[in-house]
């Protein structure tokens, strides 16, 4: 398996959305989801802050991670959905997307990243312990996840 990162492009958006399903099924356990409502992730590629970073195994996208730059009281970068196809998890792909966005928030100068995660998703939790995350608020199913970097 050879694959490289890159940034998604709105062409894209139909396998993010099929990615999105995949990682809710795995989730909830159940085929019984709904992915993006259309228009959903056009804000990503607007040429702003907020992008979509991919992992690509030749012309196949096969992970994805959103990206949200949030310039509130406090700024921060919010990482919303990640996700792996599941032939391809357990080799590195996430801590790559992850460290990726982390890179990016040291390169605009905003040093919070956080993100939540499912109480349920204990395989995702254990990853983002070990980079790092510390659990910063809980929010009965889910974590609020963060790091200062």
């Amino acid at each position: 398996m050879s694959w490289t990162l890159g940034k998604a492009e709105k062409k894209d958006s139909a396998r993010i959305n099929e990615l999105f399903i995949e990682m809710l099924q795995t989730i909830y356990h159940t085929d019984q989801v709904d992915g993006y409502s259309d228009g959903d992730l056009d804000r990503f590629f607007d040429g702003r802050d907020e992008w979509i970073s991919i992992a690509i195994d030749g012309d196949k996208i096969i992970a994805f991670l959103s990206i949200e730059v949030h310039h509130e009281d406090e700024e921060y970068v919010y990482l919303d959905d990640l996700s792996v196809t599941k032939q391809y998890r357990n080799i590195g792909i996430g801590t790559k997307l992850i460290r990726n966005a982390e890179a990016y928030a040291k390169d605009i100068n905003i040093n919070e990243i956080c993100f939540h995660v499912e109480k349920s998703n204990t395989a995702a939790f254990k990853l983002y312990r070990r980079l790092g995350y510390e659990i910063y608020e809980d929010q009965g199913s889910r974590y609020l996840m963060l790091k200062s970097i």
